[in-house]
C-alpha cells in the first residue's frame, strides 16, 4: 500500500509542477463548452415519431361522411373536451378500451359539436385502466372544462375508479346522445 501512497503523492506533484490553475480553468472551462454544444449536434430523432401526436402514422377514421375526422389526432370532433392519450393510438379504438384494460364506469362528459350535421352530441371520456401508461398521441383540449369543484365536467382528475387497478392507460370518447338546446 505504501507503493501505491507514494506513486499517487509522485503523480499529483508532477501535475501540480506542470500545470497552473489558468490552465486548469481553461481546460475545465472547455470541457463544461463542449458539454453545453452536444445536445445541439444532429442526432437521429425517429424513435421520437411514433410518440408524438399521430405523425407518421396512417389516418384513422371511420370511413362515415357523418363522422368526418382523424381519430388519432387531438382535432377530432369528438375530443373536444379530452385530457389523455387517445385509445385510437394505443390498440383500442375511439370508443373502446385496448385489450388487457378495463374501462372505467366513472366518467367525465363534454358537448362537442360533429362539424358534418352541426349538432352537439353528449360525449362521455372513460379512462382506461390497467396497465401502464400509452405514452401515444397525448391530448389535452379543456373546451368546457370545469373547475375541479365540478367533477363530472373536470378532466384534471384520474378517473380510474371503482376498477381492479388505479393504472391509466389511456381515454376514449364515446357518444351518449344528441344534446337538448337550451
Amino acid at each position: 500500500m505504501a507503493g501505491f501512497d507514494k506513486l499517487t503523492e509522485k503523480l499529483a506533484r508532477g501535475l501540480a509542477r506542470g500545470t497552473s490553475r489558468r490552465s486548469s480553468l481553461a481546460w475545465i472551462g472547455g470541457i463544461a463548452t463542449g458539454a453545453a454544444i452536444l445536445p445541439v449536434l444532429p442526432v437521429s430523432r425517429a424513435m421520437a415519431a411514433p410518440h408524438s401526436a399521430g405523425h407518421n402514422r396512417p389516418p384513422i377514421t371511420s370511413g362515415n361522411p357523418q363522422d368526418p375526422g382523424d381519430r388519432s389526432q387531438c382535432d377530432y370532433w369528438r375530443y373536444c373536451a379530452i385530457d389523455g392519450f387517445l385509445c385510437s393510438c394505443c390498440g383500442g379504438t375511439v370508443n373502446t378500451c385496448p385489450p388487457g384494460t378495463e374501462m372505467s364506469p366513472i366518467t367525465w362528459i363534454g358537448t362537442c359539436t360533429n362539424p358534418a350535421d352541426g349538432r352537439a352530441y353528449v360525449i362521455s371520456y372513460n379512462d382506461c385502466c390497467g396497465v401502464s401508461s400509452c405514452g401515444q398521441c397525448l391530448c389535452n383540449r379543456n373546451e368546457g372544462d370545469r373547475p375541479q369543484v365540478r367533477p363530472q365536467s373536470n378532466n384534471d382528475y384520474n378517473w380510474c375508479l371503482n376498477t381492479q387497478s388505479s393504472v391509466y392507460n389511456c381515454s376514449a370518447a364515446a357518444i351518449v346522445g344528441v344534446a337538448v338546446e337550451k
